[in-house]
C-alpha cells in the first residue's frame, strides 16, 4: 500500500515529469545550463563589443573596455540568475548582482590583461586586434565566469 501512495504523490509524479521531459545529454542540468549560458553570453558579448567599439574612440582600450564590461555585467547577471539558473525570486538579487561585480572583476584581469600585453607586444595595435584580443580572452573569462556562477553565486540554484 505504501508504494501505491508514493506512485500516486504529487512530489514523485512531479519527479518523474522532470526526469521525462529531457532525454540524453539534456537530462544533465549542467548541460541546460551551459546552453543557455551560451545563449545569455553571445548576447552579452555582442553588446559589449558593440560598447567597447563605440567608446574606443574616446576613452582609450582599457576605459572602453572596462566600461564595456561593467556596464554588461549587471544585464549579464540578470540574465543569468533568470533564464540560466531559473531563479525568479527576488530575494538576494542585490548579493547575486554584487558578487556578480567580483565575477566581472575576474573578466576585466583577464582581458585587460591581454589587451596590455597586446599592446606591449603591438603598440600600434588597431581596434580590430582589440576586439580579437577581447574576445579570445573573454573565452577563458567565460569559463571562469559559469563556475564561478554555477558553485558559487547561484550554487542554490544548480541542479535546475
Amino acid at each position: 500500500m505504501e508504494s501505491q501512495l508514493e506512485q500516486h504523490s504529487p512530489v514523485s509524479t512531479a519527479v518523474v515529469r522532470r526526469q521525462n521531459r529531457h532525454r540524453g545529454i539534456l537530462r544533465y542540468p549542467v548541460v541546460r545550463q551551459l546552453i543557455r549560458f551560451t545563449g545569455v553570453g553571445i548576447v552579452c558579448t555582442l553588446t559589449s563589443l558593440a560598447l567597447y567599439a563605440l567608446s574606443r574612440p574616446w576613452f582609450g582600450a582599457q576605459p572602453a573596455n572596462a566600461a564595456a564590461l561593467i556596464l554588461t555585467s549587471f544585464m549579464n547577471t540578470a540574465l543569468n540568475r533568470r533564464l540560466t539558473f531559473k531563479i525568479t525570486e527576488r530575494r538576494r538579487m542585490k548579493r547575486d548582482h554584487l558578487n556578480g561585480l567580483v565575477v566581472i572583476l575576474v573578466a576585466l584581469l583577464l582581458t585587460g590583461g591581454s589587451l596590455a600585453v597586446l599592446h606591449w607586444l603591438r603598440p600600434a595595435a588597431t581596434v580590430a586586434d582589440e576586439l580579437w584580443t577581447t574576445t579570445l580572452s573573454g573565452f577563458a573569462a567565460t569559463a571562469v565566469r559559469f563556475t564561478m556562477l554555477r558553485h558559487w553565486i547561484f550554487r542554490r540554484a544548480r541542479h535546475r
